[in-house]
């Protein structure tokens, strides 16, 4: 699997959580419910509402949570690591064993039911697929182009994908047809058929009738370094080459040559004939998917579910539970780690291969689980 600035692969999975595991300190005296009870009308109901629902997108969900997470919330908000100017106002008003009286009182009610129709909302991956029936006229029935001239884009590495896409958008590439195709897709649009082409199965090719495949292999040599042996890429931001069309190849070789497309280090003094052999090459190579799955909410979130899954107890860590959870504020914590304006080393590497669609379809996932 590859891992990605927007996009993985398999992406190390990473957690989607409201929170890093924190160790716990010392036990701490325990908290009075009832007297949370009254703190939480006067003082959390406007927003977290009288049974602990957030009554807002965007406001979490306190029912339910464990107390030694809320504890610790409460302990980072009066500290200043977690940083929210109403939050930071009440716990400095509130003494320690007020705060475990509010943490106890929530953690008491049971889990809110979700109501909020997320459940409607198609994954990344699936709205990618949608997308992606516009561009199989040309490039064919899930990526596998049979047009010569047009690149094949099943399997295809999602970071190149992404950057090609935008340099045909930005115009930075010339394709007749290209600027005016992708001109009505958006960033998140753009990483969502990123993820599906991804994961679809490219198709070996058969040989073109130019070239020859054996005399290509030699002169591949220097591309094997960054496109990766027989022209399986194994990084993110390099294209495949493999079971490509060998058309496609031949003119963006000679685009490079010819500094007609830019990049530091693909030019050279290859030949007509070279670049054709070359083509021939990469064409009858076995071609391998990026990613070996479909890049599914399921398999975003599986590293996630050894901490927070459903019944999941992890010893001496605060963990939040997520199942449930308001998916807004599950997409602003994670993208709060991800750029690193959430306090947690953890939670910051974990995120940071997540690109915005990533985040939103782990949200979404976990909003609509049932509560534990």
């Amino acid at each position: 699997m590859n891992k990605l600035l927007v996009i993985p692969t398999a992406i190390a999975l990473l957690a989607a959580c409201s929170q890093e595991p924190q160790t716990l300190e010392p036990p701490k005296a325990a908290g009075n419910a009832e007297a949370g009870k009254l703190i939480a009308e006067a003082e959390c109901s406007g927003c977290h509402g009288a049974d602990g629902h957030g009554v807002a997108p965007g406001i979490p969900h306190l029912a339910g949570q464990p107390v030694a997470y809320l504890e610790k919330a409460l302990a980072d908000y009066e500290a200043g690591i977690r940083t929210h100017a109403a939050l930071q106002d009440l716990t400095a008003r509130l003494d320690d064993q007020q705060q475990l009286d509010l943490a106890a009182w929530y953690a008491s009610l049971p889990p809110t039911t979700v109501t909020d129709g997320h459940h409607l909302q198609l994954t990344s991956y699936e709205q990618g697929e949608q997308l992606a029936a516009t561009c199989a006229s040309c490039h064919g029935e899930r990526g596998n182009s049979v047009m010569a001239g047009v690149p094949s884009l099943a399997g295809q590495q999602p970071l190149y994908f992404m950057a090609a896409t935008q340099a045909y958008l930005h115009g930075t590439r010339d394709m007749s047809g290209m600027e005016e195709t992708v001109r009505g897709l958006s960033k998140t649009d753009i990483e969502k058929l990123a993820l599906f082409y991804a994961s679809q199965t490219p198709l070996p090719r058969e040989a073109p009738t130019y070239g020859d495949p054996a005399a290509g292999q030699p002169l591949s040599a220097s591309c094997g370094g960054c496109h990766g042996a027989s022209g399986v890429s194994h990084d993110a931001a390099t294209p495949s080459l493999a079971g490509q069309d060998p058309d496609y190849l031949v003119k963006a070789t000679q685009d490079y040559r010819g500094h007609v497309r830019q990049h530091e280090v693909m030019f050279g003094e290859k030949t007509d004939a070279d670049i054709r052999n070359i083509a021939a090459y990469y064409a009858v190579q076995a071609p391998r998917a990026a990613e070996d799955e479909p890049m599914s909410a399921e398999k975003l979130t599986r590293s996630c579910d050894r901490c927070h899954g459903p019944g999941v107890e992890v010893a001496g860590m605060a963990v939040p539970r997520l199942n449930g959870q308001d998916r807004d504020y599950l997409i602003m914590s994670l993208r709060a780690y991800r750029d690193d304006k959430r306090e947690s080393t953890m939670m910051h590497k974990m995120s940071l291969p997540y690109s915005d669609s990533m985040i939103e379809a782990v949200a979404t996932r976990y909003a609509n689980r049932p509560p534990e």
